[in-house]
């Protein structure tokens, strides 16, 4: 059962930035009224009329004459420092205003729906940007001559900015393809190697995990912190085809690991961001009960560091050989290693998947749209910048091509001195973004509901996929349900 050819399609895991979206988020903007739609078109064909003086003031380097001021609203606080930079270098000045993820969507909806000609440049993350393309948020980029860098990108964040139209309305600075990163000693000791495209065969199928889980423990060792570590390898085809849920095999067979993992004690039981979440990427961390990774068991505080660890004092510890995150895991790992640095390597999934990316866009109700554009340039498609933010960031994988491969041979020490950026690209190349639609993100929590359901007992396999069918039936009754 290899899975090696297709992509992940859980859209959960983000930059640690907004770890909130673990949960659900409120995403879900109205598709855009006859108005809105009317407005855009007019802001548009500004476009076309600002394109001369855009070419003009790129041709002088005097980028105020477009605008002496640029309003970003973001996600993270990436865009604070590119936003410094862009006004070190342009004179522009930018004020980025940094909103917190549950609030995110609902915030750019109000502004835009009711007119408002600011912020002037906004992102997304992939489970909102479809809605936002639909409302005629984003300008058309096409327009400024975005496509004249479409062989620059990475192809599937292309396609990622692109509406249902495959017109251009964003471009990520960034790729975050998923792998596995794991402890080269452990592996050594256990396996008898630690080479990526080795251990990357340990993880090459739900199968080859679950034995490696076992081998692992054997050992004295757990594999993952949680079965969430699979969660951007969950899967081998899209959630709708053709208007019809689709439950692959592979879906079923997702489930299995996941409940085989969690009822054979083969992780540490430390929910994702949780304070022993962080402490085994440092080393040895308490071995919890499943009962308080579900919370049925509050005797253990994961979220406060002092508490844990007095609760925890007398607790048997093991150590995590592994955990999956997206490329900007290792900004994650970088910052919580501790003395275990050079101890990591990383190695591809059974699946190609990736998790979050910061997409960058100009407002449709902006009066300085080639201004914004000039910004989305600076921050997604320049080549000075992307070697810069590879530096400043200490490791951000940026997606533009031009830049991974001048860096494909960097050596990243905290990674045994592995190619981490020729890594990532080569991971980045086999995502399919086709797989992608609107109605993953509900969906695959309904699923991730459903898997939590059997693990815990609290439901039969087959209750819980029942109930599973009817929630996607009740939240999306358009869509064709054969159980």
């Amino acid at each position: 059962m290899k899975f090696k050819k297709v992509m992940a399609l859980a859209l959960v895991g983000v930059m640690a930035a907004s770890m909130a979206a673990c949960g659900s988020s409120d995403s879900s903007a109205p598709a855009a009224t006859t108005e809105t739609k009317a407005e855009t078109t007019a802001t548009e064909s500004s476009a076309e009329t600002t394109a001369t003086d855009g070419a003009e003031a790129e041709a002088t380097g005097d980028l105020t004459a477009l605008g002496d001021k640029l309003v970003v609203w973001t996600l993270s606080n990436d865009l604070i420092d590119f936003g410094k930079r862009f006004q070190e270098q342009t004179g522009v000045e930018v004020e980025t205003v940094v909103i917190e993820p549950a609030n995110y969507p609902t915030k750019i909806q109000t502004a835009l729906q009711s007119g408002e000609k600011e912020p002037d440049v906004f992102v997304g993350e992939p489970q909102m940007l479809q809605d936002f393309y639909d409302a005629g948020f984003f300008a058309n980029l096409d327009d400024f001559g975005a496509q004249d860098y479409a062989d620059q990108i990475v192809d599937y964040v292309w396609k990622v900015g692109q509406d249902a139209d495959g017109t251009q309305r964003a471009i990520s600075y960034q790729i975050t393809p998923a792998g596995f990163y794991y402890r080269r000693d452990i592996a050594k000791e256990v396996f008898g190697t630690d080479d990526p495209d080795e251990i990357g065969k340990l993880f090459s199928s739900y199968d080859k995990i679950l034995e490696t889980a076992q081998t692992l423990k054997d050992a004295g060792y757990r594999i993952f912190a949680s079965d969430a570590e699979l969660q951007y390898f969950s899967g081998d085809s899209a959630w709708v085809v053709d208007g019809k849920l689709n439950v692959s095999q592979g879906r079923y067979d997702y489930m299995d690991l996941c409940v085989d993992l969690y009822q054979k004690d083969l992780t540490a039981y430390a929910n994702q961001w949780s304070t022993p979440w962080y402490q085994a990427m440092s080393g040895e961390v308490p071995i919890l009960t499943a009962d308080i990774q579900n919370y049925a068991d509050d005797s253990v505080n994961v979220w406060d560091a002092d508490s844990f660890k007095e609760a925890t004092a007398d607790y048997e510890t093991t150590t995590v050989f592994a955990f999956g995150l997206p490329s900007w895991g290792v900004l994650t790992m970088r910052d919580n290693v501790g003395e275990t640095s050079g101890l990591w390597g990383v190695c591809s999934g059974p699946a190609y998947g990736f998790g979050g990316g910061t997409f960058i866009g100009v407002s449709s109700q902006s009066e300085r749209q080639q201004l914004g554009w000039e910004f989305v340039k600076f921050c997604a498609l320049n080549e000075d910048t992307a070697d810069w933010w590879i530096d400043f960031s200490q490791g951000d994988t940026v997606s533009l091509i031009p830049a991974l491969e001048k860096h494909k041979d960097d050596a990243n020490e905290i990674y045994g001195g592995e190619k981490l950026y020729s890594f990532w690209l080569d991971q980045a190349k086999g995502i399919d973004y086709s797989k992608v639609t609107r109605y993953d993100k509900v969906i695959g929590d309904a699923w991730g509901s459903a898997i939590s359901s059997v693990k815990t007992g609290e439901m039969s396999k087959e209750d819980a996929i029942n109930l599973f069918y009817d929630t996607v039936q009740s939240t999306y009754p358009e869509l064709t349900i054969e159980r």
